[in-house]
């Protein structure tokens, strides 16, 4: 019986619950157990990228470049040749653009060994999320995070692209691979601390605002964590000392060529209002209308705050006066900036990319890859699964915190500023390792917990998912853009048809997208056809009435035409809608001297001239009709205002020789006209009037050699032709 007793208290209890478990399995991954999946990982991502690439190559966006691109492309040709210091406090992140340069500089300028080169920095970006998610959670979801990353169809795209996002994910994809091997300490700890800093650094001067994740880290090295073999100080040393090797040289070569301290750019301020202004809608915005092109936002933004500031500003001081306005209108108009958050924040999830200068839809018309993955692998299944990885890790929150908050700190410094498909792009190796871990944990995580936790769980899955459905982003709308954003570098580009083309195109996408009609307008007017233009524009105006850069075109065509009453009509309208634009004020003076109101089109040159007091064409319109008003004194200050602004236009130098001419003053009419004929060797007219003042002068000889100048420049010109006559007459004269 004792025997019986004791086998019966060693059996099993069949009602008694297994022991809890470890929802992660910290450490357990050994890198050779994980090389072959992380190598089919790295083949397959190389292969998507590579026939993308292949089937890129022949379409108009494989060697146009566009938006910034292009601006990175001509940055790092310049690089290339030798200029690697530069005269200016970078705007922009510099290290894109440097990585470029060093491509150039070895391989020529090769688009196609940019983007292979990129391709390979892609594929290594997805097996580097594989591994930080396999040492944190485990083998299957590390071969999931990997294929995510892999093949996630925006990745494919961005990769692709002259643009800087393929840097921002690497460097993305190698913190969490450094965080994964301190948190799991398989490595060096001391090694793996620098290379985060350096990681950091690096990710900073491709992503200012990534600087957020620098203070996160910080938080997470200070607490303590993985700190067996190094201490809290030396670890924030270590990460410290990885950052200052990156970013102490670019802070030095700022600090030579702009006086100040710029750790990265001189960016923030313009950048932070251009997303919180009464105006923003989330997205960009440019800082004058129809100027949202990356060359002119330096020179608008420095132009528009020295004007407000009466001086000359320092990059510190013109980002200052930014970032004020900015905080202005947040405590001015709280409830519409935590609507305008709300916004930001939606399309930071949104399951369509917003576009930025060309689209992922486009590129899908030509790349196979992007076609078949793209309705499958974008934000409005990468969130949802997110959500769901960080319920099933939550048990492991003490050793994971840091990722959780990396991906909050990064979510929020994005929606402080604007929101672009490549500016949330930085967070999807972050959304890719919490995704992977919901995959391959779900079920688990579902059998082990309560049931109205893991439903409330799915409920906000759900909920995710129809938020990132919304429809605030048209991806029909992005076609169209990227239509017209490639005509404008065409016709730059001086392929005047190929851009008339890409315009038409924006329109059978979209027939209502007016910047089209605008952009073709202005290709067809530089091609000669004032009158297609003229009734491009205004079909234009039929789809929407309030569109300034319309009004300003066609005012402009029908100035070319002579046509003075309707081109001050739509003039009225461009400066209605942009009051601060001198060029529309000073062409709305032109049309009103057209028409004979000199009074008014002084008013209006008045103006142009307030607006932007470097405006040679303003001062000099504005000089010729206080002449005409008998204000001669005034008009002489604005005549010789342009010369001193322009020295090197010979209308300025004519103009002001013309009013000299006038009042008798013959030899300094005669400097004028010289220096018009200097800066325009073949200005028959300049020839002819500088004839006038020499022959006013008594000189003869000189005058008849100007006269038959002009003639030879300008056969049939009647004036010089009678001018000729009267000198050789009085030539001939006792």
């Amino acid at each position: 019986m004792a025997s019986k007793a004791s086998r019966a208290s060693r059996a099993p209890h069949v009602g008694a619950p297994a022991p809890p478990r470890a929802a992660l399995a910290p450490g357990a991954l050994v890198t050779g157990d994980f090389a072959m999946p992380a190598a089919a990982i790295f083949v397959g991502a190389l292969v998507l990228r590579l026939i993308h690439l292949w089937q890129m190559r022949g379409t108009p966006y494989f060697a146009t470049l566009l938006g910034d691109g292009r601006g990175y492309d001509q940055w790092a040709q310049r690089l290339a040749t030798g200029d690697w210091v530069g005269t200016d406090v970078f705007y922009q992140a510099p290290l894109y653009p440097y990585f470029l340069g060093v491509i150039y500089a070895v391989a020529g300028h090769d688009l196609m060994a940019v983007r292979v080169v990129q391709a390979v920095l892609g594929s290594l970006a997805a097996i580097l999320v594989a591994f930080a998610a396999a040492r944190l959670v485990s083998r299957r979801a590390g071969i999931a995070a990997g294929v995510i990353v892999a093949t996630y169809a925006p990745a494919i795209f961005f990769d692709g692209l002259i643009q800087k996002s393929v840097l921002d994910v690497f460097f993305v994809a190698v913190a969490l691979a450094a965080i994964a091997g301190l948190a799991t300490g398989e490595h060096d700890r001391k090694r793996l601390w620098f290379v985060l800093g350096v990681t950091l650094g690096a990710l900073a001067l491709t992503r200012e605002n990534a600087l957020v994740l620098v203070a996160v880290v910080s938080v997470w090295a200070w607490t303590g964590v993985a700190h067996a073999r190094v201490t809290r100080a030396a670890a924030l040393g270590l990460f410290a000392a990885g950052l200052a090797v990156v970013l102490a040289p670019v802070a030095v070569r700022n600090a030579a060529v702009g006086g100040g301290l710029y750790l990265t750019t001189s960016q923030f301020g313009p950048n932070f209002y251009i997303g919180n202004h009464a105006g923003a809608d989330g997205s960009y915005t440019a800082l004058k209308f129809g100027r949202g092109s990356p060359e002119y936002e330096r020179l608008d933004a420095t132009e528009l705050a020295e004007r407000a500031a009466g001086r000359t500003l320092t990059p510190g001081e013109v980002s200052s006066y930014w970032s004020g306005r900015a905080w202005d209108y947040i405590r001015s108009e709280p409830v519409a900036w935590v609507g305008l958050m709300a916004r930001k924040t939606a399309l930071l999830v949104n399951a369509t990319e917003t576009i930025d200068t060309e689209s992922q839809e486009s590129h899908a018309e030509w790349s196979w890859p992007l076609q078949v993955l793209g309705p499958v692998t974008h934000f409005g299944v990468l969130v949802p699964l997110a959500l769901i990885g960080v319920w099933v890790t939550w048990a492991d929150r003490r050793r994971l915190w840091v990722l959780y908050a990396m991906g909050l700190a990064f979510a929020a410094a994005t929606i402080a500023f604007y929101v672009f498909a490549r500016y949330r792009y930085p967070l999807v190796p972050l959304l890719a390792f919490f995704a992977a871990a919901g995959v391959v944990q779900l079920r688990r995580a579902w059998d082990s917990r309560p049931r109205t936790e893991a439903a409330a769980v799915v409920a906000a899955a759900v909920t995710a998912a129809v938020v990132c459905a919304l429809p605030l982003v048209s991806a029909t709308r992005s076609r169209a853009i990227t239509e017209t954003n490639l005509g404008v570098a065409m016709h730059e580009d001086g392929r005047l048809t190929d851009a008339v083309s890409r315009y038409r195109r924006a329109l059978e996408i979209q027939p209502d997208y007016v910047p089209a009609f605008n952009n073709l307008g202005v290709t067809l007017r530089a091609q000669g056809k004032v009158d297609d233009a003229i009734r491009t524009y205004t079909d234009g105006l039929r789809m929407r009435d309030d569109y300034p850069d319309l009004h300003y075109n066609l005012a402009n065509a029908l100035l070319a035409v002579n046509r003075w009453d309707e081109a001050a009509e739509h003039l009225r309208k461009a400066t209605a809608g942009t009051p601060d634009s001198a060029g529309a004020h000073n062409n709305l003076g032109t049309a009103l001297a057209g028409k004979g109101q000199l009074t008014e089109a002084a008013v209006e040159f008045g103006v142009a001239v307030a607006l932007d007091p470097t405006s040679s064409k303003a001062h000099r319109n504005l000089g010729n009709v206080l002449s005409g008003l008998g204000r001669p004194d005034e008009a002489r200050t604005h005549l010789t205002q342009a010369v001193t602004l322009a020295p090197g236009d010979a209308e300025a130098h004519y103009d002001l020789g013309v009013f000299l001419l006038e009042r008798d003053q013959t030899a300094a009419a005669a400097s004028e006209f010289t220096a018009a004929i200097q800066a325009r060797p073949g200005y028959a007219e300049a020839h002819n009037n500088l004839g006038i003042a020499l022959g006013s002068q008594g000189a003869l000889d000189r005058a008849v050699a100007q006269f038959e100048e002009a003639l030879r420049l300008q056969p049939g010109f009647e004036d010089a032709a009678r001018n000729l006559e009267t000198a050789k007459r009085a030539r001939r004269s006792p």
